[in-house]
């Protein structure tokens, strides 16, 4: 199983992170001491991922990443897909290879997963609980820093789409841009002028909405707009441009939400609140 994503660097997250474990560059650092006291360097352990929860599987085959870093001759066989929604008790990674590489790996592999999973397994809920209304859920850019390639994927594999990247690739016009400019469409009159494409303007009031379209604003994020004032909303845009609400939206809210016609649903917590999924890893001896 490849792991290629566009802008993130594999080798070098597996790099960053063995080593910060490792403690290279600190006094005594460099090495796992009770790994290399306790482990004979030549002995080999095999070993299975499984997950205690019920979760949609997300990081695999970073987590194989890991353990070949340290080990490249270790044998992996990928026992679940990413994506995949498996139940508890499910096998998801069978290793066999040096014992000190596994155990060196293990916990920087499993906070890997467990993370990715855990976000992974959050938005596969909340697509479910938009039922049928055809909506689309986002994530945000509420990632941790450095990880928002990570974060982003993990989303994917939930069932979400990826809202813009960062800050490069689309503008997004929020209170303070307007506060500066004047006013909505002026905001937004400034980003096209600028020669920006893709210009998402948030509005937070009705009359809000129609300056922003003749400003060329080319989707608009309805912020915490109740249920009959997205209606309203998606009335007045009339499919002029996509609609996106967003704001305060939980598993109990998503689905009254959706249901009112906008084209997507963004949700900050999906990377910001989800927790680990718990996964564990067994070992042994060979």
């Amino acid at each position: 199983m490849g792991f290629d994503l566009t802008g993130f660097d594999c080798d070098a997250f597996v790099r960053a992170t063995l080593e910060e474990d490792l403690g290279v560059g600190l006094p005594g650092g460099g090495q796992d001491v009770t790994a290399d006291s306790v482990i004979p360097a030549d002995a080999r352990f095999s070993g299975v991922m499984d997950s205690r929860d019920a979760i949609v599987v997300a990081g695999l085959p970073i987590a194989a990443a890991f353990f070949r870093a340290l080990d490249p001759a270790m044998e992996i066989a990928f026992l679940a897909q990413e994506g995949q929604a498996v139940p508890a008790g499910t096998h998801l990674l069978h290793l066999s290879g040096n014992a000190r590489a596994m155990l060196t790996a293990e916990r920087s592999a499993l906070n890997t997963v467990q993370h990715l999973s855990g976000i992974a397994t959050m938005t596969r809920a909340y697509v479910e609980a938009m039922g049928e209304s055809g909506c689309i859920l986002l994530d945000t850019r509420k990632t941790i820093p450095g990880l928002r390639h990570l974060e982003k994927y993990a989303t994917r594999m939930g069932g979400a789409q990826n809202h813009r990247m960062g800050l490069w690739d689309a503008a997004m016009i929020k209170d303070n841009h307007v506060l500066v400019a004047g006013d909505v469409g002026e905001a937004v009159r400034r980003a096209r002028a600028a020669g920006v494409a893709n210009v998402i303007c948030e509005v937070d009031r009705i009359d809000q909405i129609e300056p922003a379209l003749t400003a060329g604003a080319s989707h608009l994020l309805l912020d915490n707009m109740d249920v009959p004032t997205l209606r309203e909303a998606v009335a007045l845009v009339a499919g002029r441009v996509p609609t996106e609400a967003s704001g305060g939206i939980d598993l109990t809210t998503i689905g009254a939400k959706a249901a009112t016609g906008v084209t997507y649903v963004s949700v900050g917590r999906l990377t910001q609140s989800a927790p680990a999924a718990d996964i564990g890893l067994d070992f042994t001896p060979l």
